[in-house]
């Protein structure tokens, strides 16, 4: 298949891009490099050994993005593009908006003038909101707490109403639940702008030396450590479902909400504990107040997963620390 991967040098991005050339299909990468860095391009070559058509082109502009629809003839399109930073959507609601929704809008309009009707779309398991009650289904009410996540809510609808506009189309709405780890060859990761959002980025951070120590926000929930507990899933099964997911929607038509996560809960605990075990390394960290927004225990019912794409996680939480670090150290400065 001739794939079209926006956002395809970033984190699940490029270990996507991965994954779908060790099977042959022939990518074409659309990226603004807005949260991603130039050198990963070469480091896809090097660890695929193949090929593939890269253009330096932010989706919110039409006239350059179409050119990348006259000029290749496309099945279908992963699309990952976006801004994802959930406390700066807080502070840059109208810049989240702008860039997410409108982004989808002219590639959506660009697919269909092209007759491009297959989408892989990179949801987020921020749509369940704070109300429903773990292990999280696919046919749950939908609520966000912050603009990301509605921005995510929001594209989803859309996604929808365009099917229903035309049942020509075939979209998987992916639902991710909390990515980490690494490629096996530490050569491309997970690397944040600034202070890391996310758990993994910032143990690693201080285990390479780049931060004194760890916060954990909450220790008082109602869980088995008190510890805040969540569904992390290794970057690369997480890519490896995308792979299964654009070859399903490839003879099919119709939306389907899809959840991608291991389908088991670990608490923060849990993977410091892993992480310290895993590389034989101190992390240093402090318990701290609960962070506003945040709730006790979130994990996906990944059935659904398994019984249309025949995907499931297959590595463990060993694996994700180990990697993540390798990657890490590394590269104790990112791909700079």
């Amino acid at each position: 298949m001739n794939i079209l991967v926006t956002g395809g040098t970033g984190y699940i991005g490029s270990h996507t891009v991965i994954e779908l050339l060790k099977l042959d299909h022939n990518i074409i990468i659309a990226d603004n490099f807005s949260n991603s860095k130039p050198g990963v391009l070469n480091l896809i070559r090097e660890i695929s050994g193949k090929e593939f058509k890269f253009y330096q082109v932010d989706i919110l502009d039409r006239e350059n993005l179409e050119k990348v629809f006259i000029n290749n003839s496309i099945d279908a399109v992963i699309h990952f593009a976006g801004l994802k930073a959930v406390g700066e959507s807080v502070a840059m609601p109208v810049a989240y908006y702008h860039n997410n929704i409108t982004s989808t809008l002219v590639l959506c309009d660009l697919m269909n003038k092209y007759d491009v009707k297959n989408m892989v779309f990179s949801s987020s398991a921020t749509v369940y909101g704070m109300n429903n009650i773990s292990p999280l289904t696919e046919d749950l009410p939908l609520s966000t707490t912050n603009p990301y996540g509605s921005t995510k809510m929001m594209i989803e609808q859309i996604l929808q109403d365009v099917y229903i506009s035309d049942n020509g189309w075939s979209t998987a709405l992916l639902r991710y639940f909390n990515p980490i780890g690494a490629h096996e060859s530490g050569k491309i990761g997970e690397d944040p702008n600034g202070i890391p959002n996310n758990l993994m980025p910032y143990i690693t951070q201080v285990a390479v030396g780049k931060r004194d120590q760890l916060s954990i926000f909450g220790s008082d929930y109602d869980t088995h450590d008190g510890t805040g507990v969540r569904d992390y899933i290794h970057v690369v099964d997480l890519a490896r479902g995308h792979v299964k997911a654009v070859e399903y929607i490839a003879d099919k038509t119709g939306v389907e909400a899809i959840n991608l996560g291991a389908g088991k809960g670990y608490s923060v605990l849990d993977v410091v504990n892993n992480f310290q075990k895993a590389n034989e390394i101190k992390i240093p960290y402090v318990l701290t107040d609960r962070r506003p927004g945040d709730i006790a225990t979130c994990y996906a019912d990944a059935g659904k997963a398994e019984k249309l794409l025949g995907w499931k996680a297959e590595k463990t939480l060993e694996d994700m620390c180990r990697d993540s670090w390798r990657w890490q150290s590394k590269n104790p400065n990112g791909y700079e």
